[in-house]
């Protein structure tokens, strides 16, 4: 036995409703979050794009009219007195300041983790105070400190400085990159008879490889921007920071223009390899 059911018929008399059409309605989030990102991104590459194409400007003594396109400035980038010193100024502190507070931190980073000692959240505190300090204060605290032991300001002053602001970022990169090893691996490797040194070296180490890398870019990339407390302790040496601010009073020379704008090309070029080298491992791996 089949029911059927009948649809309900309209009531004799009445009007039957009619369905009114919706309107669509007018999202403000909808169009304010991309216009907004939107101008933060040209808001961002304005002062990129003015930088790389004023390193082709045929300037004279300033830099701040377009008086013409020429390729001198790029094949002849050293011609600028002191530009290229104060480059290799920069790379030589970032690199020798890199080399220390990564060294330094990722032992640091270690102990915090791994260890339980007095003052071990004492010491935590102490290191996150860098981060949180501004660097006018930071800069002025070491340069009297420097001024108090006697030592005359120059190349090792900016180096220690920059060692020591740094060494807080490292610590926080490669202290989450421990905290997230498995202690089981290690466990492994000394049920195996692996001497404490190898299983750091040949276990440990190459776990915490990609934080102590990160940690040691961003240390270079801090070091390589720092201008305010490079000025504080810098004395008589001039960094690639400091003598920008020294010849943007009289006009920024081109060839100053050229390696900014060279540095930014290598960090796109870097930043593009790692996302094409771990989009094939990750091809390969799956």
């Amino acid at each position: 036995m089949t029911a059927t059911i009948t649809p309900p018929h309209p009531t004799p008399g009445l009007p039957a409703k009619r369905e009114t059409p919706r309107r669509p309605r007018l999202s403000l989030g909808k169009w304010l979050l991309p216009v907004y990102s939107a101008l933060a991104l040209v808001f961002l590459l304005v002062p990129i794009a003015y930088t790389f194409v004023f390193s082709f400007n045929d300037s004279g003594k300033s830099n701040i009219i377009w008086r013409g396109f020429t390729l001198d400035n790029w094949l002849h980038v050293c011609e600028a007195q002191g530009v290229c010193a104060a480059f290799g100024t920069s790379i030589l502190v970032g690199v020798v300041a890199t080399l220390i507070a990564t060294t330094l931190g990722t032992f640091m980073a270690i102990a915090l983790v791994r260890y339980r000692f007095r003052g071990r959240a004492f010491l935590s505190l102490l290191l996150f105070l860098p981060m949180a300090t501004p660097e006018v204060v930071l800069g002025a605290g070491l340069a009297a400190q420097f001024l108090t032991a006697g030592v005359a300001k120059g190349l090792l002053t900016i180096i220690l400085a920059h060692a020591l602001f740094c060494l807080s970022f490292v610590v926080v990169t490669v202290k989450a990159r421990v905290a997230s090893l498995d202690p089981a691996l290690e466990e492994a490797g000394r049920d195996l008879y692996a001497s404490p040194m190898q299983v750091f070296w040949r276990i440990t180490f190459p776990l915490l490889l990609p934080g102590i890398t990160a940690a040691a870019l961003l240390s270079f990339a801090l070091s390589f921007d720092d201008f305010i407390i490079t000025r504080f302790n810098n004395g008589p040496v001039e960094t690639f920071p400091v003598y920008i601010y020294t010849a943007a009073a009289r006009g920024l020379p081109a060839e100053a223009n050229v390696i900014a704008s060279a540095v930014f090309i290598l960090a796109i070029v870097l930043v593009i390899t790692g996302q094409l080298t771990s989009a094939a491992r990750a091809a390969r791996s799956s």
